[in-house]
């Protein structure tokens, strides 16, 4: 594991956007795409517990699935590049196995992994023992991982990102609303999880600072440090709210959210929600309207936003502010889940 070396904590970054300033609403990002370079985000979050899991059961080749451009199948081919372990990708869509490979498919293959493709209906039962049975007769014994990374330990894994937030996070600045994309769903869970942690562990790694926005200057002064401080360690304020957007439509995420945060912590816990009104059509789907938001933003503030993930989460964010939905005097932190696009 320690050849995977993930810069922890992850930066917190003040962005000044105009469209969230006239509303009176603060914007930070958390820049979760900078933890690893082949690693990025939610992605070591979720495999890190995996992986640990995975070395303790003996040198098992890893097995997962993903879509055709799923960040997940990346992280793990990299992942067992790094650590020395044979990676296999279950691909939903047969019918990408005679196409020329995209980029994110490419570079897992680059990374060593090999890609299985299954047809779109055996990948929809890709739980059941039929399909399960008879990816072990054809790759052998592996640690299986499932899709997006996401369970109790992917879960539990993320919770870190909810309370590095926590305690990074200042009361006096309103209240606080965190926003982060969802496919699976794990990365919420555990970010609600987090979130709702009042005390935090005196651990100076955890105790973040905010990055002005260009131009502007930060508040350096000792007394406003130990102020924060104490307002961390007791949890003073009202706990923030975690938005998800879902990338996919349909409205399955809220039980599957639930489910993982019952078997991670036994209950649901945090203050969450879904708004699916921001999918753009589905999965790695797009709309000129996302395609001209994502180019605005990259213009904006120099950060080029992936279409599948992040994208939609900054557009819906920046709408549900635009729309009032998000009172004025809140701060918005967008969680950075995945890096820039591929080249």
């Amino acid at each position: 594991m320690d050849a995977l070396r993930p810069a922890l904590p992850s930066p917190l970054q003040a962005v000044a956007d105009a469209r969230f300033a006239r509303r009176g609403v603060r914007l930070l990002l958390k820049r979760d795409d900078l933890i690893h370079p082949d690693l990025p985000g939610n992605k070591w979050r979720k495999l890190e517990l995996n992986l640990r899991a995975a070395a303790a059961t003996g040198p098992r080749p890893l097995l997962t699935f993903g879509g055709a451009y799923s960040n997940h199948l990346r992280a793990t081919a990299a992942a067992g590049r790094l650590l020395g372990l044979a990676t296999i990708g279950v691909v939903r869509g047969d019918e990408l196995a005679d196409r020329p490979l995209n980029p994110v498919l490419a570079r897992c293959v680059a990374d060593g992994m090999r890609l299985h493709f299954l047809t779109r209906s055996a990948y929809r039962r890709k739980a059941e023992p039929e399909v399960r049975e008879a990816l072990r007769a054809r790759f052998g014994d592996c640690y299986v991982i499932p899709e997006g990374g996401s369970n109790a330990l992917a879960a539990t894994g993320c919770r870190t990102l909810g309370r590095e937030l926590r305690a990074a996070l200042d009361p006096a600045d309103g209240p606080h609303v965190v926003g982060v994309a969802c496919g699976t769903g794990g990365t919420l869970a555990g970010l609600a999880a987090g979130l709702a942690d009042h005390r935090q562990p005196a651990d100076p790694a955890t105790d973040l600072t905010v990055d002005p926005p260009a131009g502007q200057t930060a508040e350096p002064t000792a007394d406003r440090t130990t102020e924060r401080a104490g307002e961390r360690a007791a949890g003073s304020g009202p706990r923030p709210r975690a938005i998800g957007i879902p990338v996919l439509r349909g409205d399955f995420l809220a039980a599957e959210i639930l489910a993982l945060q019952t078997e991670a912590f036994g209950a649901r816990v945090g203050d969450w929600e879904l708004d699916g009104r921001f999918h753009c059509g589905g999965y790695a789907r797009t709309t000129p309207e996302l395609d001209a938001f994502a180019a605005d933003f990259a213009d904006r503030h120099g950060l080029a936003l992936d279409r599948v993930y992040v994208a939609k989460l900054l557009y819906g964010l920046t709408s549900l502010v635009e729309a009032g939905a998000i009172a004025g005097g809140s701060t918005v932190t967008a969680v950075i889940t995945g890096p820039a696009p591929a080249p």
